[in-house]
């Protein structure tokens, strides 16, 4: 399948979309990722089909947006899947730990597994993982960085430092 990007600048750097047929199945938070994404897929640069995407985004990075919709194009298995959903449920401005995210989907052990579909995910701040942190408030792991991840937070109001 054919796959379509344009990218944003950001005060955290780069960010790059993704779209297929379907709707937007990446976001590429850093350089390395969107050049090992690219080399895989061999995008083709295409404003027009991501503008939609790239607009909600730069609202977003502007405090006017706090929820997306646009078309998604998501592929993982079916437990990524379930805790993508999840995800998708914590609000603007909320933190959830990776233990209350494995206990709402049902699965309270696996807290590590829910750490490991975060990393998985290929639409963060669409598909909000940022949100999860480690327990006592710990920042942990986000593909972009722990700053990054921190800047994310503190733009929605979720943290203050």
């Amino acid at each position: 399948m054919i796959k379509f990007y344009d990218n944003l600048k950001t005060d955290v750097g780069t960010i790059y979309v993704v779209a297929d047929e379907v709707g937007i199945c990446k976001i590429a938070i850093t350089d390395e990722d969107w050049q090992m994404y690219n080399q895989q897929h061999q995008c083709r640069r295409d404003e027009e089909r991501c503008s939609s995407a790239i607009r909600q985004l730069r609202e977003y990075f502007c405090g006017q947006r706090q929820q997306f919709s646009i078309p998604l194009s998501i592929e993982g298995t079916a437990f990524c899947r379930q805790v993508w959903r999840e995800l998708s449920r914590i609000p603007y401005g909320q933190v959830r730990t990776y233990a209350a995210i494995a206990a709402s989907i049902g699965r309270p052990k696996a807290y590590r597994a829910v750490g490991q579909a975060n990393y998985l995910n290929l639409l963060p701040i669409i598909i909000p993982c940022h949100r999860v942190i480690g327990k006592n408030g710990k920042m942990t792991g986000y593909r972009g960085s722990i700053p990054m991840k921190q800047y994310l937070l503190n733009l929605e109001g979720a943290i203050t430092n």
